[in-house]
């Protein structure tokens, strides 16, 4: 020590402690009622900030009461060093830890008002919190005077090996950066690949592609199998889509009538059942001389890939009701047996002839 410690020392560290105390609390009440004000704003950017303020701010206070307390005691020049480094390195620590929060919160942010669902595509926040977090390691180490240059240099070594032993992982993480970037699939879309599987998508993280099916499950894709699969994706390049219901009436339907009344059933239908689309417009289109029918299209819109079974449930509904109601007959497949001593005999329906068959 370059003098003996005194009373006068003690009671101004102390003094410079408390501040610091004092400045913390104060700091995070502070920030505690701006996170209040900043719950109520639109913008989600200002929670995450304001959140990361009540972290380093108060830690801040506390390193610069604690710099202060040790400016005033008479302490060897090692020791005053020593003491500044850790406290340098406190605060980095808590800026590194705030920073990561802040950006990754950021990021998830963007994430989100892109694809506009409450679901996250983590593998943007969780390399984006990761570059943070080294980068901060990288600034503590040089604080506490340890050269980064052989470090880097080793891990540009290790890296090469590491890659080769992680192709696999490697291969997953930038397929899953590229279906993101090309923005081919987003989190929300409800997309069917060529091997069955559909549902929406929950998340795409660093590894991995998660499906939820209608039936609630699960099903988890890895990111370089979903990139080189087929895939339909009923989401894009808009949400809406059109479904097609088959219909057969008998030939005895006045087809003038039929078509009438089908489309006042899909007039009721697109403006009463949710999730129907109103402003679609509809069409019925006879297409086919059926055995025991004549077959027409009717073709509806939907707000998205799940409401067309609520749609057609509903659309099925009714037009049954009202054909009953209108007399307009929906016949059922008919086979006539003719049967004959020693043989069964059944007509053709297409072409009118019969096929024996006997005994």
């Amino acid at each position: 020590m370059n003098r003996a410690l005194t009373v006068d020392d003690l009671v101004l560290a102390g003094i410079a402690l408390a501040a610091g105390l004092l400045l913390a609390f104060l700091s995070r009440g502070m920030l505690r009622w701006l996170a209040g004000h900043a719950k109520r704003t639109r913008w989600s950017g200002d929670d995450v900030i304001v959140d990361a303020l009540r972290t380093v701010v108060p830690w801040a206070a506390l390193a610069g009461g604690a710099a202060a307390a040790a400016a005033v005691l008479p302490l060897t020049r090692t020791v005053q060093h020593h003491t500044n480094q850790c406290l340098q390195v406190l605060l980095i620590f808590a800026v590194t830890v705030s920073a990561a929060r802040v950006i990754a919160g950021l990021v998830q942010s963007v994430t989100q008002s892109r694809s506009g669902v409450a679901g996250s595509a983590t593998i943007f926040v969780n390399i984006t919190r990761v570059l943070v977090l080294a980068i901060g390691f990288l600034v503590m180490l040089q604080t506490l005077g340890i050269s980064i240059a052989p470090l880097l240099t080793a891990l540009g070594v290790g890296g090469l090996a590491v890659a080769l032993a992680l192709q696999d992982t490697l291969a997953n993480l930038f397929a899953g950066i590229h279906i993101l970037a090309s923005k081919t699939v987003q989190p929300g879309d409800y997309i069917q690949l060529s091997s069955g599987e559909e549902g929406y998508v929950v998340d795409i993280n660093w590894r991995q592609t998660t499906v939820r099916q209608l039936s609630n499950n699960l099903v988890v894709v890895p990111n370089g199998q979903l990139a080189k699969t087929n895939m339909t994706n009923y989401t894009r390049p808009e949400q809406q889509l059109t479904i097609l219901v088959q219909v057969g009436v008998a030939y005895d339907s006045d087809l003038d009538h039929v078509e009438r009344v089908t489309h006042e059933v899909i007039a009721e239908t697109m403006t009463e059942i949710t999730g129907a689309v109103p402003d679609h417009e509809p069409a019925i289109r006879f297409h086919t001389f059926g055995d025991s029918r004549i077959g027409f299209t009717v073709i509806l819109g939907v707000g998205e890939f799940s409401d067309q079974f609520r749609i057609k449930h509903e659309f099925i509904k009714r037009l049954h009701r009202r054909y009953r109601e209108e007399g307009i007959r929906i016949p059922a497949p008919a086979r006539t047996v003719a049967l004959q001593q020693g043989a069964v005999v059944i007509p053709h329906q297409r072409t009118g002839g019969e096929v024996p068959v006997t005994d």
